[in-house]
């Protein structure tokens, strides 16, 4: 069960982020003028198995899709939710391999 999540762009520390009461998910990355490069996933040890590490990065791709921004996903499990959302590759910089 997916409980609603608000996405935080939390740009003063690099990362989108679900603000929860006792933990904050989070994905990091790397901005540049048209490019952002998602760097590490972190979901604590006691929400994993709930699918918020799925529901951050989708919420956080439709951000990068909405601000029309170039994807590159250094995180394997960025790279493993494209591989099964294919719709979202077309946000990948052209020439890369993932997978």
């Amino acid at each position: 069960m997916i409980m609603p999540y608000t996405l935080v762009d939390n740009e003063e520390k690099k990362r989108y982020e679900f603000q929860l009461p006792e933990h904050i998910p989070h994905v990091e990355y790397i901005r540049t003028k048209d490019k952002i490069y998602l760097t590490h996933t972190e979901v604590p040890t006691e929400l994993e198995g709930q699918g918020i590490g799925s529901e951050l990065i989708k919420q956080a791709l439709e951000d990068i899709d909405k601000k029309e921004l170039t994807l590159v996903p250094l995180c394997p499990f960025v790279a493993h939710y494209i591989k099964e959302h294919p719709k979202w590759k077309e946000l990948v910089l052209k020439g890369i391999n993932i997978g």
